[in-house]
């Protein structure tokens, strides 16, 4: 009983915090009267979800596809890269530290000169959506590969199993639950990144949307964007950890 009150309380816990300070906001716009292309009320922001709900439907799946282009291009990536650092030593000791520099280039950037490379079509956002993807997967990936226990490669070596048997059996399942965790980080990271790209040069998507109503003052829109970036951003990582229920039980068994 004392387990079941205590999950009750972890679901609705975020709810009523979120509830809080929606109201405290619509509160503080009304109490001072705040212009509304300053800061509109969750009110206003909710009464621009649903009548710009059509317009924001087509950008929203422009920017889905986006991110899940590169999210999948992104995996398949980190999956080929782990599996040869962690079998190849001195690759690693030379690819490792530029995963690292990778990530200090400021993505602002980067974007700016994948759309002066590529142009403001599908491209230049979906090699930023990889750039930033790659390497929270990759990196989660290769430390959980680096973390199975010596005895059970060394059992298999016994045996006389191949690199890929070896891989397959016993060191990406242990990895998995660190290769989730990058995934869900990623995940998140994903959505944000095509709409960067977006901002800064597309003709669709949620990015491209929030810049035209930004110039004309519509903030109420422009937060109704923010929304549905939080709630795809939210699914993805609410389907990944579903994913994640169903592929590694074990992992589900040791929690419980």
């Amino acid at each position: 009983m004392r387990k079941l009150g205590n999950t009750a309380i972890e679901k609705i816990t975020p709810w009523f915090s979120i509830i809080i300070l929606l109201s405290l906001w619509e509160l503080g716009v009304r109490l001072y009267n705040i212009k509304p292309w300053i800061l509109p009320g969750p009110v206003q922001v909710f009464n621009a979800i649903v009548n710009s709900l059509d317009i924001l439907m087509v950008h929203t799946i422009t920017t889905f596809y986006e991110a899940s282009l590169g999210l999948i291009i992104s995996i398949i990536l980190a999956l080929i890269v782990a599996f040869i650092l962690n079998h190849v030593e001195w690759l690693n000791y030379a690819v490792y530290p530029l995963l690292i520099i990778s990530q200090t280039i400021p993505l602002i950037v980067l974007a700016v000169l994948f759309i002066i490379w590529f142009g403001w079509g599908l491209l230049p956002k979906v090699l930023i959506v990889i750039l930033v993807c790659f390497f929270p997967i990759t990196i989660n990936l290769i430390n959980g590969l680096r973390s199975v226990d010596p005895d059970q490669i060394n059992l298999f070596n016994s045996m006389n199993a191949s690199l890929w048997d070896t891989f397959k059996m016993v060191k990406f399942p242990h990895a998995l639950p660190s290769f989730f965790t990058g995934l869900k980080i990623a995940a998140t990271y994903s959505i944000m990144a095509a709409v960067i790209g977006e901002w800064l040069g597309a003709k669709q998507g949620l990015g491209y949307f929030m810049t035209i109503k930004q110039k004309s003052f519509a903030i109420d829109e422009v937060l109704a964007a923010v929304v549905i970036i939080c709630v795809i951003s939210l699914g993805l990582v609410k389907l990944i950890e579903l994913i994640e229920y169903v592929v590694i039980p074990w992992n589900r068994i040791k929690k419980e």
